[in-house]
């Protein structure tokens, strides 16, 4: 663990004891496949150390990589889970980005509650689609979406992603995996994780691999299952 993560470990304690109910998820991304280093209370989505972020990038899109470093009020389902995720990126003193404070509450029975009295007032009978709902993957992305065209041309953003790209690329490196299979897995794990839904994320990743943009795409249409 970077040693300027250690201090949050107690943070991490201290809201877990605080609220029983919050998990509490410390990231070091300098190693983004493996960014878990410590968890308070996993109840909530059986986060384990060892484990890599899946939600992180795309927060930090939706808020725009925020100067403050604080992204809160993002909503996730997790095993049929209603989540509530908040989260802190941490800097070092040069400005670099090196790990992430994640805060995860498990909201569904709160949902639950909003739904049945929404439905009362307005006379929907049980089980029917409310407009109350807190927020599910399907309502919050697109409000990701709506919001790309002006997040696109903040380079907080573009530069948050590429930090992430730099250290995914070094672990990489660092485990002395350099086949075109190690490639191919390690942009499975960036299209998963959102990188290339950042303007100009292509480019930078085609760049740091050493490969053209026509041999990246072809790699995502393999993962997509094009031909």
């Amino acid at each position: 663990m970077n040693k300027n993560l250690l201090s949050y470990v107690s943070v991490a304690e201290l809201i877990a004891r605080t609220f029983p109910n919050a998990e509490v998820v410390l990231h070091d991304l300098s190693k983004p496949q493996h960014s878990v280093v410590y968890v308070a209370n996993n109840s909530v989505t059986g986060r384990k150390v060892g484990q890599t972020f899946h939600h992180l990038i795309e927060k930090a899109v939706f808020a725009g990589n925020p100067a403050d470093g604080v992204v809160d009020n993002y909503f996730f389902k997790k095993e049929g889970k209603q989540i509530r995720s908040s989260s802190l990126l941490i800097r070092n003193e040069a400005g670099e980005l090196i790990g992430a404070l994640c805060i995860n509450v498990d909201v569904t029975a709160a949902q639950q509650i909003i739904d049945l009295a929404s439905g009362l007032l307005q006379g929907r009978a049980k089980g029917e689609n409310s407009k109350s709902d807190l927020s599910d993957s399907a309502s919050t992305l697109p409000a990701v979406s709506a919001n790309f065209e002006a997040l696109e041309k903040e380079q907080s953003v573009q530069h948050f992603v590429n930090n992430m790209v730099d250290s995914m690329i070094n672990e990489l490196n660092a485990d002395g995996k350099k086949t075109k299979e190690d490639r191919l897995e390690l942009i499975r794990f960036m299209d998963e994780r959102g990188v290339f839904l950042v303007k100009g994320s292509m480019e930078y990743v085609a760049g740091k691999l050493g490969l053209s943009k026509v041999t990246l795409y072809g790699y995502l249409d393999k993962i997509h299952g094009k031909r």
